[in-house]
């Protein structure tokens, strides 16, 4: 199983076995990972669950779809590394990804 660390705004890690075939948001949630709100459980369709991508880990991430650019306008700080974890695939590549919360998950 892949594992996946979120480091949270206040620095706090979260290290979490991800299932391959799942979302990087599905793991934080499963895991407890607080820094993910989710309110639309993965659907695209609310921007709550933005992470920041380590720089190392954005090619192994892939790119942004436009849905995905869409959602994030309505996102607060924004960054060339902003991701949606919803839109992440698990995958074993992604074995030691590390990923960064926002302090402020909202619209």
């Amino acid at each position: 199983m892949p594992k996946i660390t979120y480091i949270e705004h206040d620095g706090t890690a979260h290290t979490v076995e991800a299932d391959v075939g799942s979302t990087v948001m599905e793991s934080a949630l499963k895991g407890g990972v607080t820094g993910i709100v989710a309110e639309c459980g993965g659907a695209c369709s609310c921007a709550t669950c933005m992470v920041y991508v380590d720089e190392a880990w954005l090619e192994k991430t892939g790119a942004r779809s436009e849905e995905e650019e869409d959602q994030l306008d309505f996102a607060f700080d924004v960054r060339p590394n902003s991701r949606l974890s919803c839109q992440i695939t698990v995958t074993e590549a992604l074995d030691g990804l590390v990923v960064r919360t926002p302090a402020y998950q909202g619209r």
